[in-house]
């Protein structure tokens, strides 16, 4: 099976686009990085699919709940960081994009 290359999250309430690249892999399963360097998306076996800042301080999951499959679920994910949160959709980028 190939890794997904890059994603997008999407914002729902304005359409700001985040791109995640392929960056390593991480207990076995590929891991992400935005292209600007903040935040992760991985797998671990304690919070399934999730994103990440420094420190290990888990800023979003997919809104659905816990997933486990071998990628990043394309769903809406919903992040949280002080006091804000937000409604991304998980969107696969073509590998031209």
């Amino acid at each position: 099976m190939t890794a997904l290359a890059s994603f997008a999250f999407v914002r729902h309430i304005d359409g700001l686009r985040y791109r995640f690249t392929y960056d390593s892999d991480h207990y076995g399963r590929p891991a992400y990085r935005r292209t600007d360097g903040n935040v992760s998306c991985l797998w671990s076996p304690s919070d399934g699919w999730h994103c990440e800042i420094a420190g290990g301080l888990v800023t979003a999951y997919p809104l659905s709940g816990r997933a486990d499959g071998p990628e990043p679920p394309a769903t809406v994910w919903r992040s949280f960081k002080n006091d804000r949160s937000y409604l991304y959709d998980l969107q696969p980028l073509d590998p031209d994009e």
